[in-house]
């Protein structure tokens, strides 16, 4: 889970930090998977962060469509939660001052990453979850699916031209290229060792 905390009444900061995040998330879905991975966004100014104020932020941001979950909590929860993730937040004459990150959640709701800034690069989020959704097994993955998922995560490259990931076909071709030559070389000696076998024995004087 990818998980960012707002404040709705923030005019500036969180509309540009979310807008970013925004567009990282869909070069990591695009990579990944749409669904293999949640985004999850809470407002932690409980009396205005309504969930009417976290709807239209939502839209204002255009991530109302993007399949993101957007929670208005209560002040104990919030409390809970900050201390958890490690966001320290307070008032200031803006309405908040607060550490700008965003939070990479394993399937244990265990913290695995923190990417801080308004405006950061793509790798930074994207690389801790191509970690936990194709570098680790899943409990319910068959044989077949786990080895797709290996190849998938070494062959899944960034370009920074493009600022994207795509499947590098040339890593996969070279790994397929290189592990016939150690087959081939493998049959190789095994007929060379039962063809000498057959010969020193065929020769040896009785």
């Amino acid at each position: 889970m990818v998980l960012s905390l707002i404040f709705t009444s923030c005019y500036q900061i969180c509309p540009m930090t979310t807008r970013h995040l925004a567009k990282v998330i869909d070069k990591a879905r695009a990579a990944l998977g749409k669904d293999s991975f949640t985004v999850v966004a809470i407002g932690f100014d409980t009396p205005v962060d309504t969930p009417e104020a976290m709807r239209h932020f939502a839209e204002q941001q255009g991530i109302a469509d993007a399949d993101w979950k957007l929670f208005s909590i209560s002040a104990a929860d919030v409390d809970k939660l900050t201390r958890d993730v490690g966001l320290v937040y307070f008032p200031s004459a803006r309405g908040f001052d607060h550490i700008i990150q965003a939070t990479v959640i394993d399937a244990d709701g265990v913290v695995y990453r923190q990417v801080y800034g308004q405006v950061f690069d793509t790798p930074l989020l994207v690389e801790p979850l191509k970690e936990l959704v194709l570098g680790r097994p899943q409990p319910s993955q068959t044989f077949v699916s786990d080895l797709f998922n290996k190849i998938r995560f070494f062959c899944t490259t960034y370009d920074p031209v493009r600022d994207g990931y795509f499947f590098d076909y040339s890593l996969f071709i070279g790994l397929f290229i290189g592990a016939s030559i150690i087959i081939f070389v493998s049959v190789w000696l095994v007929k060379e060792m039962l063809y000498r076998r057959r010969y020193f024995s065929s020769t040896k004087p009785s």
